[in-house]
């Protein structure tokens, strides 16, 4: 009907009405706040500019128009400053967290949005992470624990999906959750194998993390959804294509043990030896190293024990 009133947004504006609709945590909603705000600020202009028009004629005020804007203005500035120093309080108490987690191996699941990246660390974790078939269905970081046979504590972390063309501004205010990722040793790259544009996927995931200087991060690539490709053709052709990478189907758990040996693989690659001599006075230290460390020897005498181990150099270093 002519009368339906269609409200008429552009792709950033959609982007932030999905985040605003899946922000449920203090972070992810301080993050989405600010990032409306951001994108808002230079459009107040256009939504003024008819009263700086009319307001310059005979027996007017001249400039009224142009006064709303500088008070729209200033106070969007004031409500940016605003979450900008909430948003570094919350990522304080993030590195004061991330602190307790120093020696351990971490892992994070990046990719495009709707990969498939929180069904594959619900089955690797039974970390119990939301999953939905749509964009960004996760804004906040979830960090779990990885059983892997390695002899040192292992974390993963889930992360928001990309998008191609994500504006900077969207980057800027998911900055300290994307910071998970900076402390991390490996990236997984998660990819749906389905997808007609997989290709278009990869570049896009390729230059948000240049953009945040991650390019020269180590990564292991993961063609998901492997369970939805119905031609055997395009399987075939995939496999010959990407043949590094591990290719899974995170809900029917298809070729997750593959997954997990290489990962185990990676991580075992980076030990390195060491031995420590303790004292009977410093056996406090013994739970730390067993944490931290594969424990391969351990002997006894009088002067103390002495313990030979393999471990990531941060945590040989921490002990």
């Amino acid at each position: 009907a002519a009368d339906d009133e269609i409200k008429v947004i552009d792709r950033t504006g959609l982007i932030l009405d999905i985040f605003t609709k899946h922000a449920k945590s203090k972070e992810a909603k301080t993050q989405v706040q600010l990032a409306q705000l951001v994108y808002l600020l230079p459009r107040l202009t256009r939504q003024w500019t008819h009263l700086e028009r009319q307001m310059g004629g005979i027996g007017t005020r001249a400039g009224a128009g142009e006064t709303q804007i500088e008070i729209d203005r200033r106070l969007v500035r004031n409500q940016i400053s605003r979450l900008k120093t909430e948003l570094e309080k919350i990522e304080k108490q993030r590195k004061v967290q991330s602190h307790g987690r120093e020696g351990a191996y971490r892992i994070a699941l990046v990719g495009y949005t709707n990969a498939g990246k929180s069904t594959l660390m619900n089955t690797l974790t039974d970390a119990g992470v939301l999953v939905q078939d749509q964009l960004f269905a996760t804004l906040d970081t979830t960090t779990r624990k990885l059983d892997l046979d390695v002899g040192i504590t292992v974390l993963i972390s889930d992360t928001v999906g990309f998008i191609r063309n994500l504006p900077h501004d969207l980057i800027a205010s998911f900055r300290s959750t994307l910071g998970e990722i900076r402390d991390v040793e490996l990236l997984l790259k998660v990819f749906d194998a389905s997808s007609d544009t997989i290709h278009e996927h990869i570049e896009t995931v390729e230059e948000v993390l240049k953009d945040l200087n991650l390019a020269e991060k180590l990564g292991l690539t993961v063609l998901n959804k492997i369970d939805a490709i119905q031609d055997p053709e395009i399987f075939k052709g995939l496999k010959k294509r990407f043949q590094d990478a591990s290719f899974i189907s995170s809900r029917e758990k298809l070729g997750i043990d593959s997954l997990t040996e290489k990962m185990s693989s990676v991580i075992k690659s980076e030990f390195k030896q060491d031995v420590f001599h303790l004292s009977f006075k410093q056996t406090k230290l013994l739970d730390t190293i067993y944490a931290l460390t594969h424990v391969l020897r351990k002997k006894s005498d009088y002067d103390g024990i002495s313990l030979e181990v393999e471990g990531n150099r941060r945590s040989l270093d921490k002990i």
